[in-house]
């Protein structure tokens, strides 16, 4: 088994408790072998990687996946915490909270399901795609070495499709079900704070917001409204001698789009700080209270934002919050961070290797995804640790200027680490050559000749 440099030891062992003794010793060499292989992440190349191809009982690596008693839960939690303690110990928790589909195909697997293919489709174009569909809860908190908030995944679930749910003979489980289920999972790991919830309006659900506000400690909502929503004023004042049902809510007020084009809307400036990756922008907004119904469900008091563009640059939002004393401008502030999550997907395709697994078994597919997404976090809180006691160099170029450093230069310094601790010079530091564990170079060898 390698050794852990000692900068990784407290974050790594955390996980300890969940395995066996001679599971959590393969699981490491996973682990490590995750994080150092440049291309596809399967259990194949994380032991040739590691040095390992000779090793003969590989089947035993697969098992730790396919077969092994731990909790991708009580992981979850772990990670959670670590999290909380290095990037947001006060202050409110805030979570960004989206879906993505992992393109596979396969008729072993049976969650897999067709769906939209969000990358691939615009307006006019639609394409479809055969995959797994996850849903991932990430911490957006600010990274200080980083200068700018990144969303680090803790907690993923696999939601499957509903040709997965009539084979079982089951009623079909919504996302937004499992929406609720993970946050509410959150709020029983963190009770004393307050949760704020940032999503896309695909989770604008009436019923799914209704569970998460209607609470001793209610979850603060922030998501894409549509602009046809029914909204009313609240419920007037109802007298004692009155007869009868009680009313739920009061006048139907403009919908939003007719507030939209109303000449006599009365907008306001507002300059943000941030606005994406553009930098400061000004915007115009215009903001009020109403209470969101439909036939058969609760009524919901919201306050809505729609947020414009003077320079026509991008498209009219629309946006709720389930706190009616936050200000326009950080409900704004805090929708923006929801971005970073597209950000981590790319990232996590990208540089970990997500979609190339190779998996077949029900366990090791609902566990591999999210491990793999989890892995961003602790690339995240290994490169902190580093970051603390060094700088972060940026990688440069003539061609490219990158003023702040991103997840490919925190992973790369994370792998430095991990290479030196790996091994065990024995030459003189002053001589050109120098004499290295045959191992180590078999996995440099594979990293270097075999990236892909």
């Amino acid at each position: 088994m390698p050794s852990l440099p000692p900068e990784f030891t407290s974050v790594i062992l955390a996980f300890a408790p969940l395995f066996f003794h001679r599971v959590w010793d393969r699981a490491q060499v996973l682990l490590m072998g995750a994080t150092l292989a440049p291309g596809k992440r399967t259990v194949t190349s994380a032991l040739r990687v590691m040095g390992l191809s000779s090793e003969r009982h590989f089947q035993n690596y697969h098992r730790v996946l396919n077969r092994a008693v731990w909790s991708c839960r009580l992981a979850s939690l772990i990670l959670f915490r670590l999290l909380l303690t290095t990037f947001a110990p006060s202050g409110p928790i805030i979570l960004g909270l989206d879906d993505t589909i992992e393109r596979r195909w396969g008729p072993k697997i049976r969650a897999r399901g067709i769906y939209r293919d969000a990358v691939r489709s615009s307006d006019a174009h639609f394409v479809k795609t055969s995959g797994l569909r996850w849903l991932s809860l990430m911490l957006l908190v600010p990274i200080p070495w980083a200068g700018r908030v990144w969303a680090l995944p803790f907690l993923t679930a696999l939601a499957p499709s509903q040709r997965y749910w009539e084979q079982c003979k089951r009623k079909p489980k919504l996302l937004t079900d499992w929406a609720r289920q993970l946050v509410l999972q959150v709020q029983r790991w963190a009770p004393t704070r307050t949760l704020v919830l940032v999503a896309d309006g695909g989770f604008a659900a009436l019923e799914l917001l209704a569970r998460l506000t209607r609470r001793l400690r209610p979850v603060i909502c922030i998501m894409r409204l549509r602009l046809d929503a029914r909204l009313f004023e609240p419920a007037p004042r109802r007298p004692r001698s009155t007869m009868g049902r009680p009313r739920l809510v009061g006048k139907r007020l403009p919908s939003l789009q007719q507030i939209l084009t109303n000449p006599r809307t009365n907008w306001q400036r507002l300059k943000l700080s941030n606005w994406y990756s553009d930098g400061p922008r000004l915007v115009t907004i215009t903001s009020g209270t109403a209470v969101w119904y439909h036939s058969g469900l609760l009524p919901l008091p919201i306050r809505w934002v729609i947020a414009r563009d003077p320079k026509g640059k991008f498209e009219t939002r629309a946006l709720l919050c389930t706190d009616l004393s936050q200000s326009p401008r950080q409900i704004l502030q805090w929708f923006l961070l929801r971005w970073q999550v597209e950000v981590t997907f790319q990232e996590v395709r990208a540089h970990l290797g997500a979609e190339t697994q190779r998996q077949w078994s029900d366990l090791a597919i609902a566990r591999t995804t999210p491990v793999l997404l989890s892995l961003f976090s602790i690339v995240t809180l290994l490169a902190h640790r580093l970051a603390c006691r060094r700088t972060l160099s940026v990688r440069q170029s003539a061609w490219y200027s990158k003023p702040q450093p991103t997840f490919s230069d925190a992973i790369a310094l994370v792998r430095r680490r991990l290479w030196h601790s790996r091994s065990s010079w024995s030459s003189r530091p002053d001589r050109e050559m120098i004499r290295i564990p045959r191992s180590l170079f078999v996995g440099l060898s594979e990293a270097a000749c075999y990236a892909q």
